[in-house]
């Protein structure tokens, strides 16, 4: 477990002010696992993924667990026609994170955030900076202090 990751994102979430619990479980292998853990219902895991959208130009997507991000909607509201998920080494440099573990909160860099509109007002369980270790938190907080825009951008899994 990177505790690096974990102090930093835990350092992150402290200064943000909004309340929120810790939650450390270690490795799971689906969202499943991951949701009984943290117990929370699977749609209520937030994925955080990190799209380059042009040359050192990212975006955090916070996507909740059962969607993937739908391209197109992605690209139209940004107004771009090419995006791509960098590979682990690009992610982990740009974020300070390892794939698995990203999370906004104490990334090295402040990127734009976009969280799926389907997320907001409920609580949510996020990662927070290493395997198995997941912040549970309520949307509309997490929402205000990212200043993230909220979109439609994903798709149902499948």
């Amino acid at each position: 477990m990177s505790d690096d990751g974990a102090a930093r994102a835990a350092a992150a979430l402290e200064a943000s002010g909004i309340p929120h619990t810790i939650t450390r479980h270690g490795r799971v292998g689906s969202l499943e696992e991951a949701a009984a853990a943290r117990g929370v219902e699977p749609r209520d895991i937030v994925k955080t993924l990190v799209v380059r959208r042009a040359e050192d130009d990212y975006l955090f997507i916070l996507v909740p667990g059962g969607r993937e991000i739908s391209w197109p909607k992605l690209r139209a509201l940004l107004g771009v026609n090419r995006m791509s998920m960098p590979d682990a080494a690009t992610a982990k440099d740009v974020t300070g994170y390892e794939r698995g573990t990203i999370t906004p909160f104490g990334s090295t860099r402040a990127w734009p955030v976009v969280a799926d509109a389907t997320l907001t007002g409920r609580p949510l369980s996020i990662g927070a900076g290493a395997h198995g270790v997941a912040a549970t938190l309520q949307a509309d907080d997490l929402v205000r202090v990212l200043d993230a825009q909220v979109a439609d951008v994903t798709e149902p899994t499948g």
